[in-house]
């Protein structure tokens, strides 16, 4: 039995695990989990992609040829080239549409010609590839083949083909230019983003700031000032009492009004740290300290060696420092169970009271209401369960329970 009344430690040291989130550092949310079936399309798309490509191809060479079955077998041969060329579209952009432009010129493989003309402008923008690339499209489409053909046409053929020859080469560029810009301001909109939520992030982390200056100094100035009055009270009091009953309940209050400054001057410290990191926090290790004083009789026992992140073990902490307040309060001269257990998934607080004696010296005691609230809202942001109610006996039970693999 310890100074409290009946603290019963059980367990060893607290030992580290290498893999174990000590820093307190919440865990990134996952991402989104796109459905199975638009996964594998979008992880297939390029080649689909290419497959249509040179089916379009081939086709527009089979249509092409079924109605100019005469002619030269070279044609054919050189459009089958141009059409199977749209496989290399990818790696080889320039070689491809060196490829399709013979068959284009003598055969029938201008939609090849045209598709290897946009990959290599979407990848080249306006480079020199993409302008060569162009002149020859439009070349192949303006230049009639045999010559002896091109030579006897009238002029105007010539400019309706030198017309189409134009459109023939300028739409290819014209999309890839537009998916081009498209990509552009989609990086630029993401951009713009990114800056925005950066300026908002900085925006409420200063409002933030702000609001933790001002709530420490009120803090400091009227809190502290209270709780230092109180401590120099009663020490004055354990001075001047003869009665040992009465100076054992005023070494009591100063000890308590100590400790109570001690953590006031930490969370005003943390108030006043910007940059939102916490400092060092009492958890799961300092429960012993925090029985001890607890000015009643408290038997506690704490199961297990697992190591807890800052987080958790402070939540811990401040569930039984607020359990033990409330029972001062409400039924002070109770018996008093502390337990924990430390697991390798979870951390489980319960902190049990008997039913208060009839006859209580402590009522009147203020109270805002928030204490269990405030529990609640700690477990929650934990993904933890929150736990208080009344039991058959009359007394009251606290119960927390906390994952620590997340």
């Amino acid at each position: 039995m310890g100074d409290s009344g009946g603290r019963v430690l059980v367990g060893n040291a607290v030992r580290r695990r290498p893999d174990a989130d000590v820093s307190g550092t919440p865990v990134a949310p996952a991402e989104p989990r796109v459905p199975a079936r638009w996964a594998r399309l979008a992880k297939h798309r390029q080649l689909l992609l290419d497959i249509a490509a040179v089916l379009i191809g081939a086709a527009d060479v089979w249509l092409g040829y079924s109605w100019n079955r005469d002619a030269e077998l070279y044609s054919l041969v050189l459009s089958g080239v141009a059409a199977a060329a749209l496989v290399l579209r990818r790696r080889f952009p320039f070689l491809t549409l060196l490829l399709t432009v013979p068959g284009f010129f003598v055969g029938w493989s201008e939609l090849a010609a045209m598709i290897a003309l946009g990959t290599v402008a979407r990848r080249r923008v306006l480079g020199w590839q993409t302008i060569v690339g162009a002149a020859l499209v439009w070349a192949a489409r303006f230049f009639w083949w045999p010559p002896d053909k091109f030579l006897a046409a009238e002029w105007q053929q010539h400019v309706h083909n030198a017309i189409y020859g134009c459109l023939v080469a300028g739409l290819p560029l014209a999309i890839a230019l537009l998916a081009h810009a498209r990509e552009e301001l989609a990086n630029r909109i993401a951009e713009l983003a990114v800056s925005r939520e950066r300026e908002r992030l900085l925006h409420a982390h200063a409002i933030r700031a702000d609001e933790r200056a001002r709530l420490a100094r009120e803090m400091h100035d009227v809190v502290s000032h209270q709780v230092s009055l109180i401590a120099m009270q009663a020490g004055a009091l354990r001075v001047a009492s003869v009665d040992q009953n009465a100076k054992q309940v005023a070494g009591t209050i100063r000890t308590l009004s100590t400790r109570t400054l001690d953590e006031l001057r930490q969370l005003v410290s943390v108030l006043r740290t910007t940059s939102g990191d916490d400092s060092p926090q009492p958890g799961v290790e300092e429960l012993g300290q925090l029985v001890a004083g607890a000015g009643m009789p408290v038997t506690l026992t704490v199961l297990g060696t697992t190591p807890m992140p800052a987080s958790i073990s402070g939540a811990a902490y401040r569930t039984v420092q607020e359990a033990l307040t409330n029972i001062r309060k409400y039924a002070n001269g109770s018996v008093v169970t502390v337990r924990v257990d430390l697991n390798d998934d979870a951390l489980r607080v319960e902190v049990r009271n008997g039913p208060p004696p009839a006859q209580q010296g402590g009522g009147g005691l203020p109270s805002g209401g928030h204490g269990l609230m405030g529990l609640k809202e700690r477990a929650n942001l934990l993904n933890g369960e929150f736990e208080a109610g009344a039991t058959e006996d009359g007394g009251f039970v606290v119960r927390v329970e906390i994952p620590t693999l997340r």
